[in-house]
């Protein structure tokens, strides 16, 4: 029986032919391969990197996108991350910036949330607070227990750290509690805990920007720019059905040119009353939005207004967001 014989000369020549074509095509290929987006150096704005594109495909992570004014740190597939800032005018500067789970980038805007810039009013021509239904919600809440934190840095004030600790607290249960001035019983399920200080910062820059999350909610003070009297920033992710669920909210106070007392008095000038601001802040911790121009007198509107401690207490419209949430 003859044995088996391998290709005649033609044969080789023919396979010889086609696996150096493969070959070449697969070089070529993988050489002429570029990625989807080429992004520039340095910061980038929501026109560099548009709605639609792929944080993947772009390497955007982590890079920091713009939008009149408002930055943040592009976050990982999966997640969203929120600016919030409380202005000595009342301009509201909210930035959002959404990943999906595949990459795909999204954002939304103040103006998202029909809140133009204030015009020129005073306290007086705004309902008054327990008069004003109106709210507006971030799209997302604290499921479970919101666990804060306690820079070790110079604090507001220049409170102690137990005096900045009970100011902070009484900020927080202000928004827990839902409390207010209005006659509404206390129906927010939401709860809070203070669990120790940190070595640990708010990441936030000076410019009030989101740049970091490092899986610690930090109440702190520092430089955020001339802009924000105090920033939240906000990180959270889709769940199956309801509003998004909180990760981690930072706060930080701008120490570095606003002052701020715990004690407004007739003798107040220009400091912030620190337990309203706070009061603000820990209001979009839980997922309360701005409240727009013609809303001055409650207390998630976008200024707190300096020696007025009236944003302590809540208005209508503060606790009937706070209930449709909780």
């Amino acid at each position: 029986m003859a044995g088996r014989r391998g290709p005649g000369t033609l044969g080789r020549a023919i396979t010889a032919f086609v696996l150096a074509a493969s070959l070449s095509a697969v070089c070529v290929g993988e050489a002429r391969r570029t990625p989807a987006c080429a992004l520039a150096r340095g910061e980038l704005t929501v026109e560099d990197l548009p709605a639609g594109s792929s944080v993947r495909d772009c390497r955007a992570v982590g890079r920091v996108v713009t939008h009149d004014g408002a930055g943040l740190a592009v976050p990982e597939p999966g997640t969203t991350v929120s600016v919030d800032a409380l202005t000595a005018d009342g301009s509201a500067h909210d930035f959002t910036v959404a990943v999906d789970a595949d990459g795909t980038v999204s954002y939304a805007y103040e103006a998202d949330h029909a809140q133009a810039r204030p015009h020129r009013r005073r306290r007086t021509d705004a309902p008054a607070p327990c008069a004003d239904g109106a709210y507006a919600t971030a799209g997302r809440k604290e499921y479970g227990t919101y666990e804060w934190f306690l820079g070790d840095g110079p604090l507001p004030a220049h409170l102690s750290r137990a005096e900045a600790r009970q100011a902070f607290e009484a900020a927080v249960a202000a928004i827990t509690t839902s409390r207010n001035d209005c006659g509404y019983e206390d129906t927010v399920t939401a709860r809070a805990r203070y669990l120790s200080t940190t070595e640990h910062e708010a990441g936030i820059d000076h410019e009030a920007r989101c740049v970091r999350r490092d899986g610690l909610s930090v109440w702190d003070a520092g430089d955020i720019g001339p802009e924000a009297v105090a920033t939240t920033c906000s990180w959270s992710r889709p769940v199956h059905d309801g509003p998004e669920e909180l990760l981690e909210a930072d706060v930080r106070f701008n120490t570095h040119d606003y002052e701020f007392t715990d004690h407004p008095s007739g003798a107040c000038t220009r400091a912030y009353d620190l337990r309203s601001v706070a009061t603000h802040e820990a209001g979009h911790v839980f997922g309360l939005a701005h409240a727009g121009p013609g809303h001055e007198n409650l207390t998630m509107y976008a200024s707190s207004f300096a020696c007025s401690a009236a944003a302590r207490t809540l208005g209508k419209g503060d606790v009937l967001g706070l209930r449709s949430l909780y």
